[in-house]
C-alpha cells in the first residue's frame, strides 16, 4: 500500500492541531473536544510505544505547556506542523538534565497519549535558572 497523500496528511494535521473538520469524514464535534494539546520535554526518545511521561523531563519546576488546537497555536503546511509561537516552559528551580526530545500529547499530566515526538538539536541543557524553549522551527511531520 502506498503512503498518504500530501492533501490527506495536511487535512489530518489540521483536524488534530487546529480542530478543522474534514468534510464527510471527520469532525471535532465530540461532547467535550480537546481545546489544547500538551507539549512535553524528554531526556531520551519516548519511542513509538511511549506515553507522554516516558523519559519525561523531571527538573524542579517543570510542567507541560498547553497549546491551543487552533491556527493561533499551530501552523500546518503540507504534511508538517509547527508551533505558531515559541513554546516557553517553566524555568528550572533545581535539578540538571539535558532535554533531547519533545512530545505532543493529549494530557496535562500523567501517562497520556503521545501523538508525536521529535528530537531537539542541539539538546537543551537545563539547570537552575534556565528556561527551556521550543521555537517555531520545531516541526512534526505526518508521513
Amino acid at each position: 500500500m502506498a503512503g498518504k497523500t500530501t492533501t490527506w496528511a495536511n487535512d489530518l494535521l489540521k483536524l488534530l492541531f487546529q480542530a478543522v473538520p474534514v468534510a464527510n469524514l471527520a469532525d471535532n464535534a465530540a461532547t467535550s473536544p480537546l481545546t489544547n494539546l500538551y507539549i512535553s520535554l524528554h531526556t531520551a526518545d519516548p519511542g513509538v510505544a511511549g506515553a507522554q511521561n516516558t523519559s519525561e523531563a523531571a527538573y524542579t519546576g517543570y510542567a507541560r505547556v498547553a497549546v491551543a488546537r487552533s491556527a493561533v497555536g499551530w501552523t500546518v503546511t503540507g504534511n508538517s506542523v509547527s508551533p505558531a509561537a515559541t513554546i516557553v516552559f517553566p524555568a528550572a528551580t533545581a535539578g540538571s538534565e539535558t532535554e533531547t526530545f519533545w512530545g505532543i500529547g493529549v494530557a496535562a499530566t500523567g501517562a497520556g497519549t503521545l501523538l508525536y515526538s521529535g528530537s531537539i538539536t542541539p539538546g537543551i541543557v537545563v539547570s537552575n535558572g534556565v528556561t527551556p524553549e521550543l521555537t517555531t522551527s520545531s516541526t512534526a511531520t505526518e508521513s
